[in-house]
């Protein structure tokens, strides 16, 4: 699986994504990802997480948006050097598509807040002619 990878005011995210066949249905039109998430805190400063922001796109070209608190239910402090993973996923009504976004981020010390960017990533199933990216 390949990574993508993107860094913003020293906050790296990596994102792994992979087809769920055992959860996607061709048939009935439903194909399912998931995606590993690594954020990691590459600057001096402790930052956390507050919200998040993705928008998930198909093959047509129709768009979902996604905003809500946290990741998986969290909201995660990272000091320096500390890193927080989680895995989640998405279906779509297509065999391809991709996502992209962004983490809602503050400094602790200062309150200041910064937008981190989630790379594009590309979503491809067996079931499609060809590649997104």
């Amino acid at each position: 699986m390949k990574p993508y990878t993107t860094v913003t005011r020293g906050v790296r995210v990596t994102i792994r994504p992979f087809f769920l066949a055992d959860q996607s249905d061709a048939e009935a039109g439903r194909y399912v990802w998931a995606y590993k998430v690594q954020i990691e805190n590459l600057s001096s400063a402790t930052v956390q997480l507050l919200k998040r922001s993705w928008i998930i796109t198909d093959a047509l070209g129709r768009e979902m948006r996604v905003h809500g608190e946290g990741v998986v239910g969290e909201q995660p402090i990272l000091e320096p050097g500390e890193s927080f993973d989680y895995t989640s996923g998405t279906p779509l009504p297509t065999p391809s598509g991709f996502m992209r976004g962004t983490y809602h981020m503050i400094v602790s010390d200062t309150g200041e807040e910064f937008d981190a960017a989630v790379p594009a990533f590309s979503l491809d199933s067996p079931h499609q002619q060809g590649g997104v990216h």
